[in-house]
């Protein structure tokens, strides 16, 4: 049966090899779900120990194969391909802080590609959200800067990894690189950001956010991680967040395709629609 409503999952991990991978979409559908936008994971998760940029397609290629086994089963699904803020921390034990910025900005290049061939429909940064030294700080800014360029070139959204906060100053960032603030999506969003905010399901501002007509699109940040069920929230936590809110009456027809449809339509230039 057509669903009524669409209900996108904005940030969604699929790993073959610490969770179920694909399969674990039926219960994602079987909630109501209908599209997710599935993002690449870090290179140690697939097994990958980046000497060269062209080391992240095979990032970049499970990302697509796991891609299209959802698509197969009935989900819509897009793709992020992108460098994970985080890959700073293990590169630096392998080479200088110099040569890893450099990887992470060729790495993110090749991810470029990926979206100039139609394959991806954005791209995926950031910077640590956990302490790290002025001269990571620095060099990720640097990367992610390089990022927000790269959007902007490849006229896409990026969504990006980043600590608790406005994150204003990527705003800024984005201006100067040419991309909209808008079209930068702040992953796990918890506060009032000039980026478009994608928040988890489990934020206890969901139903204001609703009330106010706020732009903003929703995530598990599903881990797929069987020694950790249910990290960060489990595959159906959208779809059962939001059958729930339509259930009590804080959310209507029309709030379930501006939030699910319209506005991820309007950040991703892709079609959310059942």
């Amino acid at each position: 049966m057509t669903p009524q409503f669409p209900i996108l999952d904005d940030h969604f991990h699929l790993c073959r090899r610490t969770g179920r991978g694909p399969e674990v979409i039926k219960e994602f559908m079987r909630s109501g779900g209908t599209h997710i936008v599935l993002v690449s994971l870090p290179s140690w998760s697939c097994g990958v120990v980046p000497e060269t940029p062209d080391d992240f397609r095979t990032v970049f290629d499970e990302t697509l194969k796991d891609a299209e086994a959802v698509r197969a089963l009935g989900c819509g699904c897009y793709v992020l391909c992108g460098i994970h803020p985080a890959e700073i921390g293990r590169l630096v034990t392998r080479m200088t802080a110099i040569e890893a910025e450099e990887l992470m900005k060729s790495g993110l290049e090749v991810a470029a590609e990926y979206v100039a061939e139609g394959k991806a429909i954005g791209l995926k940064s950031g910077r640590p959200h956990y302490p790290v030294d002025e001269e990571i700080w620095s060099l990720s800014n640097r990367v992610l800067s390089y990022g927000l360029t790269l959007a902007a070139e490849n006229a896409c959204p990026l969504q990006i990894h980043a600590e608790s906060g406005s994150c204003a100053d990527v705003a800024d960032m984005a201006k100067e690189a040419g991309l909209p603030p808008e079209k930068v999506i702040k992953h796990f969003a918890t506060c009032d950001t000039p980026l478009h905010p994608s928040a988890t399901a489990r934020e206890p501002f969901l139903a204001d956010w609703f009330a106010q007509k706020k732009p903003f699109t929703m995530e598990s940040d599903f881990m797929d991680d069987n020694t950790r069920p249910g990290a960060v929230n489990g595959p159906r936590s959208v779809p059962r967040t939001m059958q729930r809110m339509l259930q009590a009456g804080q959310v209507t027809a029309d709030d379930m395709w501006r939030i699910h449809s319209e506005i991820p339509e309007r950040v991703y230039g892709a079609e959310f629609r059942v």
